[in-house]
């Protein structure tokens, strides 16, 4: 399974599910929805937290938020 965790710098998913209780509502809020585009930005040191790009929403996420979100990988 993909997740916003095993993206690489500079690559791009669409959202496809997640569990909602276990995602902050900010999150949700600012755009992390199922069939939004999700870009990694970059890691912070020790990969840790992400800093990512939901439809122009500039965000950082903790990894252990981002392994719960599942995406498809845009090519």
């Amino acid at each position: 399974m993909q997740t916003i965790a095993t993206l690489k710098r500079g690559e791009k998913g669409i959202i496809q599910n997640f569990d909602i209780d276990s995602i902050p509502l900010k999150l949700i809020e600012m755009g992390c929805l199922p069939g939004n585009e999700v870009e990694l930005v970059q890691h912070a040191p020790f990969k840790d937290p992400l800093y990512i790009n939901i439809d122009g929403s500039y965000v950082a996420i903790r990894e252990e938020t981002a392994v719960k979100i599942s995406i498809k990988k845009v090519i």
